[in-house]
């Protein structure tokens, strides 16, 4: 299976299952069209050109290499077998102080308000432990609502996780996620101490910031979260955070939103498309062509940055192309349901934060463990890698968004096996955008 697109003045030939990127030229393009790797005779007589034989000789070269037709890839024996957890979302606010406009869990209270006990933090740290096996390196991510809220568990479950640490063995990798409201100095200082990363959450422009993410009384959020985060990222040494903001309907000119970001001294940062149904917000398959140019123009201006010396670090267009995730990793993606949980504030278990609240997939509690009718979940999600779902095994992109985001597929299609058809084609002209300028990089 191949993939070539042209961008720009190039034109690229992905390889899919061994990943190989090549630029190619008009000829060579055009002759892949047919060519298959052992119609040589039938090339020669098609294609006139004098560079043709040569052409071939190249792509056999390619061939033996292992770099274009490659064989298909199977699914580890691993999958087989239940795996063991690895990383936990935190809901340790379902409440919040902003009202975002597009915020898939209900204004931050996923259905209903409320705080996680210290109680509940602290057995959720003991349940990763448990059901980590042998595995060393673990992850928790505190998550709302807005986790700033409650400080306080923030606070305890972090003490307990350095505690576990040294009874177990076990290295944990913490992350918060804040809107910025609440993120003083003193906040500031303590996340610093205790070395947790940080995602921030930032729109862009203040015009569209404010449209977007207002507080409760309706009010802008973006002077004072913009002060908070400059603030913090500087009290760090600009390290160890991620800025993300997100675009709809509203703004599909999300480059100027990423530049003004930029602008404000942030690099080290993405923005992503909503996921909205029945939304003015949500994006259609009619905002698709306006979507993909904006893409185009985003990947030119990021090279273009590059070039002069003031290039940042834009998540989507950082995909490692020579080295890039395991085999498993490239079949499943994050792992929702069978690696990767959320723990509702109350304790209840969920495949990811956003499923919490979804009561056909509450799974169990961290103090009781997955629930026997619950059971088979854990080995659908498992078994939900990109070789099960019928539309992505043959997309050429599979083995990059690793069929998708399961919460997402089954918001649209009640099925996380069904991919969301315009999540799909945002993330194929993106990832053309990223394959081009990893290219063009190389080169």
């Amino acid at each position: 299976m191949i993939h070539k697109f042209k961008q720009g003045d190039d034109y690229i030939l992905l390889d899919v299952n061994s990943g190989a990127v090549h630029i190619i030229d008009e000829v060579t393009f055009k002759i892949l069209d047919d060519f298959d790797g052992t119609n040589d005779e039938e090339i020669l007589s098609k294609y006139s050109s004098g560079d043709t034989a040569e052409i071939l000789s190249e792509l056999h070269e390619l061939i033996e290499a292992g770099e274009l037709f490659a064989g298909e890839i199977d699914v580890p024996p691993t999958f087989a077998s239940r795996g063991v957890i690895k990383s936990l979302c935190l809901m340790v606010a379902q409440d919040c102080n902003l009202r975002c406009k597009y915020c898939f869990g209900e204004g931050g209270s996923f259905g209903h308000r409320a705080v996680m006990s210290e109680e509940v933090g602290r057995a959720a740290v003991d349940f990763i432990i448990k059901n980590s096996g042998i595995r060393k390196h673990c992850e928790i991510d505190f998550f709302g609502g807005e986790p700033l809220i409650n400080f306080r568990t923030v606070k305890a479950v972090t003490e307990y996780v350095r505690q576990r640490e040294q009874d177990t063995g076990k290295i944990f990798k913490l992350t918060l996620t804040t809107n910025g409201i609440l993120l003083d100095e003193k906040i500031s200082a303590w996340l610093n101490e205790n070395n947790i990363s940080v995602v921030l959450s930032l729109d862009g422009r203040k015009e569209i910031h404010d449209a977007m993410r207002p507080d409760i009384s309706g009010r802008g959020s973006y002077d004072r979260v913009l002060k908070n985060f400059k603030r913090f990222v500087d009290s760090r040494g600009g390290e160890n955070y991620y800025l993300r903001g997100t675009y709809t309907k509203k703004n599909l000119d999300f480059t100027a939103d990423v530049l003004s970001v930029y602008e404000s001294g942030f690099d080290i940062l993405s923005i992503e498309p909503v996921v909205l149904k029945d939304s003015p917000l949500a994006l259609t398959k009619e905002d698709l062509p306006r979507i993909r140019q904006e893409y185009d123009r985003l990947a030119e201006i990021y090279l273009e940055h590059r070039r002069t010396g003031r290039g940042f670090f834009f998540f989507h267009f950082n995909v490692d192309l020579s080295n890039g995730p395991c085999v498993a990793k490239r079949l499943s993606g994050c792992g929702a349901g069978h690696e990767y949980f959320a723990v509702a504030e109350n304790g209840d278990l969920y495949p990811c934060h956003q499923f919490v609240g979804r009561e056909k997939y509450r799974l169990g509690n961290i103090f009781d463990g997955v629930e026997e009718n619950s059971r088979h979940w854990l080995k659908y999600f498992r078994q939900s890698h990109v070789l099960n779902k019928p539309k992505c095994r043959e997309c050429w992109a599979k083995f990059f968004c690793s069929g998708g985001c399961q919460a997402n597929n089954d918001l649209f299609n009640g099925e996380i096996r069904e991919p969301y058809e315009i999540g799909c084609e945002i993330q194929k002209k993106r990832l053309e955008a990223a394959i081009y300028v990893q290219a063009k990089i190389s080169e």
